[in-house]
């Protein structure tokens, strides 16, 4: 394999190339306004034609780019938009991920609306400002950038898959890359759809924690009773179910699930316990809770949420026993840990836990695998070396708490290719909540690293055999 390109044709790709995705932000934000602008939450009632919108705006986008698209139905519904670009006979291909659904907003939460690109301090607010259409921006802006700068055609081959339905588990592009796994051949996949430990800071997430949900179900009596008639020796549906999700951590909040190992730590970049509370929004005087320091709880621990509860409401609450009682939980799952394992260890726990003989039922939900990244090839060296080169500054290496299951699957049917996972998301972008948002640098970053690891791919990793 040719060696990588050196310092001084990396400083020159910079120079030319800088000034023009600089020049193409406006252009970038003019882009990220119109694809915000399509409501595309799948699988919501009557989001069906603002999915399919989005998803022809993505194909449209990227074929004018230079990455001829086509927008493929899968089998969840979804719209996932896939495209081919061959580069020159002997160079290596790469793909670019992102998708383009997006979570659910109330415009009640938020102070513009979400689904119009608002400015503000500097930064541009809507729902997918950043997760994850600020990267498909990132992508058009990266690859528009390499067109103005050698004219017809691109470096080397490019790939391009936007998935969408990503926010609600992917199960139609999962699908398609087993069944069709030709579409997303490619030396290094380039998933972006995570992002800095802090804005200005370039990061490669190198692992990322699986993802288990449950329903649990806890059931003590046939119907409602009196709680003063009855309570005291009729068993309680609801106190039955909270004793059980109390036994799933201790006293400083570690997960303690039986036969689930949570002592693991994490070799990459720390994550400072003050900027972890504000990152995370901690009230003052509220601890931060875990016997590890915050990158081992977040990044190599697993980690049980109850997200969803079905018990009384408290306005109107009547003086009876609950019969019936449930939960929703999600638990994370680190690397190295079997999600299929960690889903029958939470529900023998539960099982073991919820008292007085309840019956109990544990009803499977979501499963994905974690994934660590083999960060020893030379796309991880190009890649690591464009993005110093565009943010002036090292990278580091940290986890990702969330789950993206695709990664497992692409690992499995591509296992040659380098994972690697970037972007525009930092923690000032709340993403998933109200008022998510984007600062355009980290667009203008994400597309000048990529830019320049697709310049160093070209010219420092040809094979010797290009891609069909």
């Amino acid at each position: 394999m040719p060696p990588l390109p050196d310092t001084a044709d990396r400083t020159q790709d910079h120079a030319a190339l800088a000034p023009l995705v600089a020049d193409l932000m406006d252009r970038a934000r003019t882009d990220l306004a119109a694809l915000v602008a399509h409501p595309s939450v799948h699988g919501a009632p009557g989001r069906e034609q603002a999915c399919a919108d989005a998803a022809q705006w993505v194909v449209d986008a990227f074929t004018e780019a230079g990455v001829p698209c086509s927008s493929i139905c899968t089998v969840d519904g979804s719209h996932a938009v896939i495209g081919h670009h061959p580069g020159p006979e002997g160079s290596p291909t790469v793909l670019l991920y992102a998708h383009h659904d997006v979570q659910p907003a109330d415009d009640a939460d938020w102070a513009s609306p979400p689904f119009t690109l608002t400015d503000r301090d500097g930064r541009w607010y809507g729902r997918g400002a950043s997760d994850c259409k600020g990267n498909v921006v990132a992508h058009l802006t990266a690859l528009r950038a390499l067109t103005a700068l050698d004219g017809d055609g691109l470096p080397c081959g490019v790939r391009v898959v936007v998935e969408g339905s990503e926010e609600a588990g992917g199960e139609g592009l999962d699908r398609l890359a087993r069944d069709q796994p030709s579409l997303f051949d490619a030396d290094v996949i380039l998933i972006c759809d995570t992002g800095n430990v802090a804005a200005g800071t370039p990061t490669l997430t190198t692992s990322l924690r699986g993802v288990v949900n449950v329903k649990v179900t806890v059931e003590t009596l046939e119907s409602r009773v009196h709680s003063g008639q009855f309570g005291g020796a009729a068993p309680d549906a609801l106190a039955a179910l909270i004793a059980g999700l109390a036994s799933l951590r201790d006293a400083e909040g570690d997960t303690t699930i039986d036969g689930l190992p949570a002592t693991a730590t994490f070799d990459g970049a720390p994550y400072d316990p003050e900027t972890f509370r504000s990152d995370a929004t901690v009230l003052d005087g509220v601890d931060v809770i875990g016997s590890g320091a915050p990158a081992d709880m977040v990044w190599a621990r697993p980690a049980v949420t109850v997200i969803g509860l079905d018990a009384p409401a408290t306005a109107g609450a009547a003086s009876a026993i609950a019969p019936r009682a449930a939960a929703m939980l999600n638990l994370r799952v680190p690397p190295g840990v079997d999600p299929i394992v960690a889903r029958d260890a939470l529900a023998d726990h539960l099982r073991a836990h919820i008292p007085w003989n309840a019956r109990v039922t544990v009803e499977p939900e979501a499963v994905g695998a974690p994934f660590a990244a083999d960060t020893t090839g030379p796309g991880y060296r190009a890649l690591t070396a464009a993005m110093e080169q565009a943010y002036g500054a090292p990278v580091v290496r940290s986890g990702q708490g969330g789950s993206i299951p695709l990664c497992t699957v692409l690992s499995e049917i591509s296992p040659d290719a380098e994972i690697a996972l970037l972007g525009v998301e930092e923690p000032r972008c709340r993403i998933h909540a109200a008022d998510e948002s984007v600062d355009p640098d980290e667009i203008a970053r994400t597309a000048l690293s990529e830019a320049l690891f697709l310049r160093g791919m070209a010219g420092g990793m040809a094979t010797g055999t290009a891609r069909p």
